[in-house]
């Protein structure tokens, strides 16, 4: 035995069995898709405009309190169109520290003052970045939910010539509509005080009218500037709702993700509520609030830029600074799923489901069995035709064959990555890759014994001549591989990347193996008369 196939030889063993350990047992060791073990495959459109719409409700709750905490007197502050805030009733005299309270939170935004009012615009500039931020911005809260919800191997990715849809995959998922809410809703969390109408004493005791038109007519026919009308919504024992309408301030004291922790918790009776901790500066504005409406009630809303509602409106009781409760007809499943949308951050846009796919858990095992059956199928057929055509010489394309496809499994355990249906057709196709390798490296071999040369001459002509090929035959499927991997999504991937493994060792296994069994046949100094081939 030479000195190289002495090395060689514990190599081969030793990559085999590194590979057999890790990729066995496989039903623990190899990660399975979406389509081979069930789950959902949402396809979800970021509506940019939303976030430019949070965006200046954000601006217009912080411009609100800064110029309180400033002194600064105004009348209403509001957002007239996309892009925009008006802030009137403003002091004339004071229209300098006005501008400058402004600037300090809008920055680069363009301001104008007239008498008595100033509108803020958001430049067409910036109004991009705040899309392109809000499409990565909702991808990381989107990948924080699911990283919640437990899933293993998600997809979260991007997809469009826009850039505005996001490709959401959650294999093995067992409740698909718990988890389209999740990853719907905003959860926009903010704390609103209640504009009471005029000659309310009991601020404790006042309960909203049932509709907006009695709410209008409480303030005398028309709602003060800085009002909105909110809904709080109560479901009764047979299934009937009944709403109310909330007065509350347009400037909120705590808004987008000053939540900075959440979780589900329960009252002294049990009851499942929702305890949080803010930020350092929301807990500072927070506790400014609390102490200005002591006795009053203050509500929490939730919901988005174009859809709110009231989850309660409780009595400030003393003064609050950075932690407090979230109470609610809650259920414990709907406590546990605000607590998880509020610690993940709110969704700065509005996301919507344009595309929607779910696999069934029953549907994926028959996709199993049919891939493993095709992929036994085409190996007893490649192993049967390699056995009658190649005769002995076959045996080593067999052997190298089935130490490739070991090897790929090993190495997609080891890398965690995902074996999906495509995947399974990689892996069938890079075993006629290596085949392919095989037919030239044999045929090459029958040339040169057909000119006449020595077995042993024979054989390493044909690795020498057959490997110029083999490698510009490799480069140019990986080629191929990379713009699918790069362009692909979901699937298409799978396939990429179980082509690319396969490739790799289909090089190793048709070359380094099988040239190296043939030098352990011939033996380095046995004479060898003829080959079967």
């Amino acid at each position: 035995m030479s000195t190289a196939v002495k090395w060689r030889v514990p190599l081969i063993l030793g990559v085999l069995a590194l590979s057999v350990w890790l990729c066995w047992p496989l039903e623990e060791k190899i990660n399975l898709g979406l389509d081979l073990q069930g789950g959902s495959h949402l396809v979800m459109q970021v509506d940019t405009d939303s976030a430019v719409r949070n965006e200046v409700n954000l601006a217009i709750s912080r411009v609100g309190q800064l110029l309180k905490e400033r002194g600064i007197p105004y009348g209403g502050i509001s957002s007239p169109d996309l892009g925009t805030i008006e802030i009137t009733g403003t002091d004339p005299a004071r229209t300098e520290d006005t501008r400058r309270a402004v600037e300090d939170v809008v920055g680069a935004w363009s301001v104008s003052a007239s008498a008595g009012a100033l509108r803020v615009t958001l430049p067409m500039e910036a109004r991009r970045a705040v899309a392109t931020t809000a499409v990565d911005t909702t991808l990381e809260t989107l990948r924080e939910r699911v990283d919640e919800l437990g899933v293993v191997e998600p997809i979260i990715q991007k997809q469009g010539a826009e850039g505005d849809r996001i490709v959401v995959q959650l294999p093995g998922i067992d409740d698909p509509l718990r988890a389209k809410k999740i990853l719907q809703e905003p959860a926009l969390l903010e704390w609103k005080a209640v504009n009471y109408p005029p000659g309310v004493a009991d601020y404790a005791g006042w309960a909203p009218p049932a509709s907006r038109e009695a709410v209008i007519a409480s303030f005398g026919g028309q709602l003060p500037p800085d009002t909105d009308l909110i809904p709080e919504r109560f479901v009764s024992q047979g299934g009937g709702t009944t709403t109310i309408w909330w007065p509350l301030n347009t400037v909120s004291v705590v808004v987008g993700n000053d939540v900075r922790n959440a979780r589900r918790n329960a009252d002294q009776l049990g009851r499942p509520n929702i305890s949080f901790i803010l930020t350092e500066d929301a807990g500072r504005r927070f506790e400014t609030a609390t102490r200005e409406n002591v006795g009053k009630r203050m509500a929490i809303v939730l919901g988005s830029s174009r859809e709110k509602r009231v989850i309660s409106a409780p009595v400030i009781r003393d003064v609050i600074r950075d932690t407090g409760v979230i109470e609610g007809n809650f259920s414990i499943q709907d406590a546990e799923d605000l607590a998880l949308q509020l610690r993940s951050g709110a969704i700065p846009a509005e996301v919507s489901i344009i595309e929607e796919r779910t696999v069934g858990p029953s549907l994926g095992r028959d996709s199993i069995r049919s891939g493993v059956a095709a992929s036994i199928a085409g190996f007893v057929a490649v192993m049967l035709f390699m056995l009658f055509y190649y005769r002995f010489s076959g045996v080593n394309a067999v052997v190298a064959l089935l130490m490739n496809v070991i090897l790929v499994l090993g190495a997609m355990a080891y890398f965690g990555a995902t074996l999906t249906l495509p995947g399974i057709a990689g892996l069938i196709l890079t075993v006629g890759m290596a085949v392919d390798s095989n037919v030239l490296i044999f045929e090459r071999i029958r040339e040169e014994l057909r000119h006449g040369k020595t077995v042993r001459s024979s054989v390493e002509q044909g690795f020498g001549r057959a490997f110029g090929t083999i490698i510009d035959t490799h480069v140019t499927t990986l080629v191929s591989a990379f713009f699918l991997f790069t362009y692909g999504t979901g699937p298409v991937r799978g396939f990429a990347v179980t082509l690319v493994v396969g490739l790799v060792f289909s090089m190793f296994t048709a070359v380094f193996v099988s040239r190296t069994i043939y030098e352990l046949i011939l033996g380095e100094s046995r004479r060898v008369e003829s080959l079967s081939i």
